[in-house]
């Protein structure tokens, strides 16, 4: 089973086959928690997010579509569960400053840890669009055309959108760098 596709892997999961949703999850949970952590910035809510995503997939496989790509799929379910916790936590904290979670590494090739604090910090001040299209592209690794695909968006705008989050990221790190 392990050399199916993860499309493949989803028809049969729609089709009642259990053990290929384990395979699924873990292949992607890794990635997706990862990716969760950068958006939301705390451990224990990644985590929760992380079954969340999973939950939501369970419960939407009958609207995967054959044709679909699975990783863009789940990580737009991932996205939106995670858009949706900012937009609590920043209603329920009400502009609070509270950042007790420790940060997971966000560019792999930053070996200072002060500088990770620093860019993680600056990644919390983008707008969730700017901060998950930096994420997607200089963490992960995605294509704009693969961003534009997973967002519904013209690859135009996915550029735009990291543009725009690395001009603003550029200027907090150099304010921070002054300070």
């Amino acid at each position: 089973m392990g050399s199916q596709t993860d499309e493949e892997l989803m028809e049969r999961f729609r089709n009642g086959e259990h053990d290929a949703f384990e395979v699924l999850f873990a292949r992607h949970s890794g990635r997706v928690q990862g990716f969760l952590t950068r958006m939301v910035r705390d451990g224990p809510l990644a985590e929760d997010l992380l079954q969340t995503t999973f939950l939501s997939v369970i419960r939407a496989r009958g609207r995967f579509e054959p044709g679909t790509r699975f990783a863009p799929w789940l990580l737009t379910i991932a996205a939106n569960a995670a858009r949706d916790a900012l937009r609590r936590r920043q209603h329920s904290e009400a502009f609070s400053q509270e950042r007790d979670a420790t940060p997971s590494s966000v560019a792999p090739g930053v070996g200072d840890p002060g500088m990770r604090k620093r860019i993680e910090d600056a990644l919390q001040q983008l707008p969730p669009d700017q901060r998950e299209a930096v994420i997607l592209s200089k963490v992960e690794g995605w294509s704009f055309e693969e961003i534009a695909e997973l967002r519904g968006i013209r690859v135009g705008a996915a550029r735009v959108r990291a543009h725009r989050g690395y001009e603003k990221l550029r200027l907090l790190l150099g304010e921070l760098g002054e300070a």
